[in-house]
C-alpha cells in the first residue's frame, strides 16, 4: 500500500501532503490516483467493509506538492465545496523562482484565458473574451545563492494561476518548462508547494490550519524548508 504523509485525519476529513508525482483524481495516464490510495488506507485502518467515501475538495496539478483535503462524509464535501466557491478557505503556497521580482510584495491582476487543447493557460492585463479575473499576492520571504523563495496567497482560483501569473512578470517556476523556464527539475517535478490552507471544519466549526514541508528529496526546498522551520 501506498505510504501517505497524513496531515489532519478526523471522522470528516482527511488531508494529506501530496508528492510532486501524485495526480489527485484517476487521468488518463491509469496512474493510481491519490484519492484511491487515500481509500485503501482508511479502508485498512479503520477495518471497513464495502467501498468507502472519500470527495475530491480541490486539486493541485501533477508537477506541485503540498496540501489536499479530502471530505470523509458527504455533508464535508457539499459544506467544504460551499466554503471554495464563497472563498472562505485561505491557500498559501511557496513557489521558487530564479529571478527576483521587481517588488519585494504586490498583487498581481490579470486576465487568464485556458486553453484546453494545450492545457495551458495565458495572462493578459485586459480583459478578453472567455477570459477570468485573476488575483493573488506573494511576497518574498527567503532567497538562496541563485533562487528566491516567494510565498503566495491566491485570492481565486484559476487554471495554473501562480504558474502564469509569475512567469507573467517575468518569473517562471523552477522547473516549469510549459511556463518558460529554460530547465526541468530532475524529477519532473515544478518548485510550487501547497504550504497552508486555512479554514472552518464543515462540522465542528472551529478553525483548521494545515501545513505540509516541501519534499525532502529536493536539496533547494531542504535548503528553505530548514531556513523558514
Amino acid at each position: 500500500m501506498k505510504k501517505l504523509d497524513i496531515l489532519y485525519e478526523d471522522n470528516h476529513i482527511i488531508a494529506v501532503n501530496k508528492m510532486p508525482s501524485d495526480i489527485v483524481q484517476g487521468d488518463k495516464t491509469g496512474d493510481e490516483p491519490l484519492s484511491e490510495a487515500v481509500k485503501a488506507y482508511i479502508k485498512k485502518k479503520y477495518n471497513k467493509p464495502g467501498d468507502v467515501f472519500l470527495g475530491v475538495v480541490h486539486r493541485l496539478d501533477r508537477p506541485v506538492s503540498g496540501v489536499v483535503i479530502f471530505a470523509r462524509t458527504s455533508k464535508a464535501l457539499s459544506r467544504l465545496n460551499k466554503m471554495l466557491q464563497e472563498k472562505t478557505i485561505k491557500k498559501t503556497y511557496w513557489a521558487v523562482v530564479k529571478k527576483m521580482p521587481e517588488q519585494e510584495k504586490a498583487e498581481l491582476r490579470h486576465y487568464i484565458l485556458k486553453n484546453s487543447e494545450k492545457n495551458k493557460s495565458y495572462a493578459s492585463p485586459k480583459e478578453k473574451p472567455g477570459s477570468k479575473l485573476a488575483i493573488l499576492e506573494y511576497k518574498l520571504i527567503s532567497s538562496s545563492a541563485n533562487y528566491f523563495l516567494l510565498e503566495v496567497d491566491l485570492k481565486t482560483g484559476r487554471h495554473h494561476q501562480i504558474r502564469c501569473q509569475l512567469a507573467k512578470i517575468g518569473c517562471p517556476i523552477r522547473g516549469d518548462l510549459k511556463y518558460g523556464f529554460p530547465r526541468s527539475n530532475a524529477d519532473g517535478s515544478i518548485s510550487l508547494h501547497a504550504r497552508r490552507i486555512v479554514f472552518e471544519h464543515p462540522v465542528k466549526k472551529e478553525p483548521i490550519v494545515i501545513e505540509a514541508r516541501p519534499p525532502k528529496e529536493d536539496n533547494l526546498w531542504r535548503e528553505f524548508a530548514n531556513v523558514m522551520g
